[in-house]
């Protein structure tokens, strides 16, 4: 069983920054696929952002050049540093870990962007 924890969300202002951090533990496993989520009231949850182990990237189109998503595959962390923040950024982050076959997921952690 995989256990995953994130922190670090919060109120901050439009235009500022913010830090995400995902730690997962348990037995031992070999993490794929890391990336963060975010569900918003009445929608889908959408991805964000996602690394492969390898260390490649992708993001969705609205945080391009604003967020960057980063691993260390020694401690199994996945971070995800948000910069120059956007009221409709607001939502709850979840990181999403993947192992063999399955996702598994944090609790989510609410960020609010607002002035």
């Amino acid at each position: 069983q995989v256990q995953v924890v994130e922190s670090g969300g919060g109120l901050v202002q439009p235009g500022g920054s913010l830090r995400l951090s995902c730690a997962a533990s348990g037995s031992p496993f070999i993490v794929n696929n890391a990336g963060w989520y975010r569900e918003a009231p009445g929608k889908q949850r959408e991805l964000v952002a996602i690394m492969t182990r390898d260390g490649y990237s992708t993001y969705h189109d609205s945080v391009k050049g604003r967020f960057t998503i980063s691993r260390d595959n020694a401690k199994n962390t996945v971070d995800l540093q948000m910069n120059s923040v956007k009221p409709e950024d607001t939502s709850v982050y979840y990181c999403g870990v993947g192992v063999r076959a399955t996702t598994y997921w944090g609790q989510g952690t609410q960020v609010t962007v607002s002035s």
